[in-house]
């Protein structure tokens, strides 16, 4: 079983030295690397209102629902409200009960907008319509609106003359007005503003800029590419174009994305390949929205399927071309750098590197009227039953209600799992358990899995189960120890770039074992949501149990720290993934594969830093490298003058993995594994597999030079 390594580390970026627990953009030198976070965020639409940017995302079936963060320099996040506690419809599906379920639906697609000195947030709940929230300050508290109407995965826009109109549909666009005081839409108004076969999709964005409509939607068949339409009327005929495709930032989709299949309470696994989807169809940044900063650079935030973690946002620039506003650097419209230069305002120099949320522990949030509140990176799985969980001195207790496996059990709080690699622990009581208990830690997903502790009879068992074999490895620990424990450590290493993980437990929190297999990870259409650590009592028997407490949760991310990514000061080999072969500067300056093996001067290099990501690569023999014309192959080239050195911005791929985009084209040195053609810079980006020439990896040489 492979084994991820595991440490607590500081990052030390720029002289600013900060606690490295958890994945933030911000690199700390004036850059930011995608994405913004590494656990989902999906549907994402933003918002600028004055200097405050707040971003608005889906939660689905999960409670409190409907998430906004807030930043100052569209990199660092933080957290700012939910727009609900609790589904307040009567179905016993939103509250998992009586054998109905929401998974997968809920709410989600939110729309944010600021007018009339009040907020608005518009969403769709399926079976109920068209929902909004609205509130004069971003924390809350928000009034909700129930607007019926059958209208979903909506924009809405707030004109110049008052009015409002809502657009939505799924190739065939709508317009339809809604009514001031959110109590539904205006009778008799909808109207199709783009025909079907127009090749328009979904997840509607519209802005007016400049007196012109635009409409930002994503199409994904055959995969996930970004349109943009534009009228000089809200009720068109309105003209289409892609302003970003195939940007995948060198990422697959996960193993098991495309199924589909059922819930059901026996817990027998139904997913199935689902023929509607290619299973890379939404690999490519799509859906989202766009806003511009305080100096009139536009950005988008979009969103990405990042295997198994779910769907996640990433930031690019965008460049404004013939009225067209294209992701992307101009001499490279449609694909987006992975690291590049933070927005140039105020607050974004200021700002030091920081995370949306506090993971560890359950109380980072404070006390309210003198109870303890559970900290806003958790969420529940429906909503839960009130009256029998607590929160007390930091320790958790969940009370067992009859289920017959976990993704039926209620009162199961979860909180998404943060790449690219993560271990997760928490310390848990069985005093409390009663017979037919099954308490513990486990990965809401599709198929699911979980390790805990049965309570059978008078017999504990350690267990661990994976759904999508039906697979059971137990412990007896009332057989194997003289004195049955009464604390158990569970811990689930997930290696969520490699869409793979494994539990662990121990008896002194110190010393732990695997139990079970490595199990493979999925972003999946049953839950619409990637893996979410869990911790659950349900009781397997069909009457109300004891209850199980849970205490000292943590999260130790491994690749937090980026700071030694990469490699200043160090002599290192420059390995092109696509051919397994070193780079190799020969004598008359162009620069070819050699063999493998090859340790000689001519593939020693080194950086000569720029400041603000910016490098020049240095050859052994002190010579630069330089690009001469539009980088066509042959065009790279070295040269004794450092004034001439080609200045590129690190893109950072993790595991000293890379590519360098010249910042004077927007275009990444490479070399084709298959013309035989020497180095050029004339690539666009990564393919998914990594394998098209222009990702690379550095292997440190010594002695330096």
């Amino acid at each position: 079983m492979k084994k991820f390594f595991i440490a607590a580390t500081i990052l030390v970026v720029c002289q600013l030295t900060v606690l490295a627990q958890s994945w933030t953009a911000d690199n700390g030198n004036g850059t930011y690397t995608n994405p913004l976070f590494y656990d989902e965020f999906s549907d994402p639409d933003i918002l600028r209102v004055g200097d405050d940017y707040y971003l608005a995302g889906t939660t689905m079936h999960a409670v409190p629902g409907l998430v906004i963060l807030h930043s100052r320099d569209l990199v660092n996040w933080e957290f700012a409200s939910y727009c609900f506690d609790r589904f307040d419809f009567a179905d016993d599906a939103f509250s998992l009960k009586n054998g109905k379920e929401i998974y997968g639906q809920g709410i989600w697609a939110p729309c944010i907008r600021y007018a009339n000195g009040q907020f608005y947030v518009f969403s769709n709940v399926n079976g109920q319509g068209l929902q909004c929230y609205t509130s004069t300050d971003i924390r809350g508290p928000w009034k909700h609106h129930n607007m019926q109407g059958r209208i979903y995965d909506l924009s809405v826009l707030f004109d110049d003359d008052g009015k409002i109109y809502a657009i939505h549909g799924y190739g065939e666009v709508h317009c339809t007005e809604l009514k001031g005081d959110m109590s539904g839409p205006l009778d008799h108004t909808d109207r199709v503003i783009i025909p079907q076969g127009s090749a328009v999709g979904e997840g509607h964005h519209m802005y007016k800029i400049n007196g012109m409509y635009y409409l930002i939607s994503t199409d994904y068949k055959p995969n996930g590419r970004t349109l943009c339409s534009r009228s000089k009327s809200i009720w068109g005929p309105y003209e289409t174009c892609v302003i970003t495709a195939d940007e995948t930032f060198g990422y697959h989709a996960a193993s098991l994305t495309q199924v589909k299949g059922r819930i059901v309470p026996d817990g027998t696994y139904f997913g199935q390949p689902d023929p509607d989807r290619d299973a890379t169809a939404c690999t490519n940044i799509h859906q989202g929205g766009i806003v511009e900063d305080q100096n009139g650079q536009w950005w988008a935030l979009l969103m990405m399927d990042f295997h198994s973690i779910g769907r996640t946002v990433t930031l690019a620039p965008v460049t404004w071309k013939d009225g067209w506003p294209y992701v992307g650097l101009e001499g490279n419209l449609g694909r987006a750098p992975r690291t590049w230069t933070k927005p140039a305002i105020p607050a974004a120099v200021d700002a030091r590197p920081s995370a949306p949320y506090v993971r560890s522990g359950f109380t980072a949030a404070p006390k309210q009227k003198g109870r303890e509140v559970l900290s806003p990176v958790w969420q529940w799985n429906h909503n839960p039953d009130d009256g029998m969980w607590s929160l007390k001195n930091g320790r958790l207790r969940l009370h067992a209600l009859p289920a017959e496996q976990l993704m039926w059990a209620r009162n199961t709080l979860t909180q998404r799992v943060i790449g690219p690699q993560s271990v997760a622990t928490v310390e848990l009581s069985v005093g409390g358990m009663r017979d037919g208990d099954v308490c513990g830690l486990g990965n809401i997903n599709v198929p699911c899995s979980w390790i805990g502790v049965v309570k059978d009879d008078r017999r504990l068992v350690l267990r661990c189960f994976d759904q999508a074999g039906n697979d059971t490895v137990d412990v007896d620990l009332s057989s194997r120890f003289s004195s049955v424990p009464r604390k158990i450590w569970l811990r689930m290493t997930g290696d969520y770039d490699r869409d793979r993980a494994y539990y662990e437990w121990s008896l002194d929190g110190s010393h732990f074992q695997p139990l079970g297999h490595e199990m493979v990870l999925s972003y999946q259409l049953i839950t619409f949501q990637g893996s979410r650590h869990a911790l659950f009592a349900f009781n397997s028997k069909g009457h109300r149990g004891g209850y199980a407490d849970f205490e000292n949760f943590t999260v130790e991310e491994t690749k937090a720290d980026r700071s030694g990514n990469i490699p200043y000061g160090k002599t290192f080999r420059i390995i092109n993934l696509a051919t397994g072969k070193p780079m190799h500067a020969q004598p008359h300056g162009l620069m070819h594969d050699t063999q493998p093996e090859d340790r000689s001067p001519q593939t020693l290099f080194r950086l000569v830093d720029r400041g603000q990501g910016k490098v020049v690569l240095q050859c052994a023999d002190g010579r630069y490298v330089w690009v001469s014309g539009l980088g066509l192959p042959g065009d790279v080239r070295l040269t004794a003058d450092s004034t001439k050195a080609e200045v590129f911005m690190w893109q950072d791929y993790l595991d000293r993995q890379f590519m360098l985009m010249s910042v004077r084209t927007h275009r990444y040195i490479g070399k084709s594994p298959t013309t035989g053609s020497p180095y050029s810079m004339d690539f666009t980006g990564a393919d998914p597999a990594r394998r098209g020439g222009a990702v690379m990896r550095w292997e440190e040489m010594k002695p330096a030079f």
